[in-house]
């Protein structure tokens, strides 16, 4: 049986069938830049592709950039804006042939890190931030999701600095183009943290998002007054996490 995620990103559509037992990838990640402009029609061919690149799937789990209610995509601030109040499952599902699963982005790779990773088993409140083209969120209290929080738009200006989105500030889409040196992309990360962590005081912050993956090089320098750890399964954690829970709507696990 394959089961598919699919994480659609600013940059890339990513797509690979999944372990549901370890949350590891069972063949090569197939990647596909997003199309310019990101509208419905364009990212649908898209996946399509990225889907056919592998067998036929019992079950598909995509991941997107945007709030997800009840299989509509409600915002789009990293995509074009046809996305806002778009039927999502449903366009995903009849270009597919099958149903589909669809989320928001951080919560699939939170719902990995917690099934499979850095936050398995662990108790009280736990938040998972990916840094990436934005910032995106996922809290979880004693290992269930409470969807849709968007903590990567919290408003900055109240610590005195430039204002708007903490996105416009941290993420890694943000150290790229101010060309960032670690220390000081590290620094951006803790303000950011702290402020986070004075308005949820989480047990532990797991950080995702493709910077997880050099974690070594600036993660110690983030001082926050909780435990503060990269994704496990580093930027695969948003394919692991769609997996397994369009596995679960399905029924198939």
């Amino acid at each position: 049986m394959v089961v598919l995620g699919i994480d659609i990103g600013g940059s890339g559509i990513k797509g690979a069938p999944v372990d549901l037992v370890t949350g590891l990838f069972t063949s090569d990640r197939v990647r596909i830049e997003t199309p310019q402009p990101a509208d419905t029609a364009a990212v649908v061919q898209t996946v399509v592709q990225v889907a056919g690149a592998f067998e036929a799937a019992a079950s598909i789990g995509i991941t997107f950039p945007a709030v997800v209610q009840h299989g509509v995509t409600k915002t789009a601030a990293n995509v074009d804006k046809s996305w806002v109040d778009a039927p999502a499952e449903q366009l995903f599902s009849a270009a597919l042939g099958k149903p589909v699963t669809v989320l928001n982005d951080a919560d699939a790779a939170g719902v990995a890190e917690v099934e499979y990773g850095a936050g398995r088993g662990v108790p009280g409140l736990v938040v998972m931030v990916t840094f990436g083209t934005g910032i995106g969120t996922a809290l979880f209290i004693d290992g269930t999701l409470v969807p849709n929080t968007e903590f990567g738009h919290l408003q900055m200006s109240g610590l005195h600095l430039h204002g708007g989105d903490a996105e416009d500030y941290a993420s890694d889409r943000v150290r790229e183009a101010d060309d960032l040196g670690w220390p000081e992309f590290a620094e951006r990360v803790q303000t950011y943290l702290r402020h986070l962590h004075a308005l949820l005081w989480p047990d532990l912050i797991i950080v995702g998002g493709g910077v997880s993956k050099k974690a070594e090089k600036w993660l110690h320098l983030v001082d926050v007054p909780t435990k503060v750890v990269p994704a496990a399964l580093q930027n695969n954690a948003g394919i692991a996490g769609a997996a397994l829970l369009a596995a679960r709507n399905a029924r198939v696990v």
